[in-house]
């Protein structure tokens, strides 16, 4: 919910995340790529700061310019990929990052935001391959490890994508951020139960961020209680706002419910025939 993001694309948490979840709870795998952070949002795998477009421009032309002028200076770089990053550029972004790890194969902070790149551009074997360089069994970082969480739930594989979690959770228990990614993948698997139960823990931390409670809302709106969900998101959203992406996950809900009897009638009048 940045921001830079229009309304439409607010749903809840994100309308990509509500369609990844709505698949999942299908039955169906989805690698749909998610446009947010690897905390707390839609299964994000990377996290620019919530800031405005004008100000990630701005940082845009700063740290262009510098870059541009010496692209060795790592904080330059890196600072220049996430304002990339920010604006949509992954592209970019990537090859910005996959030069300054060549330049700095053992700086786990540049190798992290590359993987996290190199997820949000949909790479995920290789961003997983990146991320695995960027901590070291003897000294895990929670962040990688839930970025990694966060990629393997892209790729549709959520009981490894748990573990990952869990993992991170060991060392930071009851980090929201962790929690909230942890109750997504519960969601794209199916256990909505658990992914409420999940959420709630994350929302219980305080200060709340407004993304858990949004999840949150998302996953009592997909168990049907569409009144509760609405009254969740209301905390964070404006009445009318908050009522528009309840029923719109109400619609979509339905249209899906809706799909396996069209298929069974298809069927059913081909057999007649």
């Amino acid at each position: 919910m940045h921001s830079i993001k229009p309304r439409s694309a607010r749903l809840l948490a994100s309308v990509s995340l509500v369609a990844a979840i709505a698949a999942a709870t299908a039955g169906c795998q989805t690698t749909q790529t998610a446009t947010s952070t690897d905390t707390t949002g839609s299964l994000p795998v990377a996290a620019p700061v919530d800031r405005s477009e004008a100000s990630w421009r701005s940082d845009l032309d700063t740290y262009s310019a510098q870059y541009h002028a010496d692209p060795t200076k790592v904080n330059v770089a890196l600072h220049y990929a996430q304002a990339l990053r920010a604006t949509g550029q992954r592209a970019q972004a990537v090859a910005v990052l996959e030069r300054l790890s060549m330049e700095n194969p053992n700086d786990k902070t540049v190798l992290g935001e590359y993987g996290r790149a190199l997820a949000e551009a949909g790479s995920y074997e290789q961003a997983l391959e990146v991320l695995g360089k960027a901590h070291s069994p003897d000294q895990p970082d929670w962040r990688i490890l839930s970025a990694q969480g966060a990629v393997l739930d892209q790729m549709g594989r959520h009981e490894e994508a748990q573990r990952y979690y869990q993992t991170a959770l060991k060392i930071v228990p009851d980090e929201p951020s962790v929690l909230s990614n942890l109750g997504l993948s519960y969601a794209l698997s199916r256990n909505l139960p658990n992914a409420e139960a999940t959420l709630r823990r994350a929302e219980a931390r305080s200060p709340v961020d407004p993304r858990v409670r949004q999840n949150l809302a998302l996953v009592v709106g997909l168990q049907g209680r569409f009144a509760e969900a609405e009254q969740i998101a209301s905390a964070d959203l404006p009445p009318a706002e908050a009522a528009a992406n309840v029923a719109y996950l109400r619609q979509m809900l339905a249209r899906q419910s809706d799909a396996p009897k069209s298929k069974t009638s298809a069927r059913s009048s081909s057999g007649s025939n």
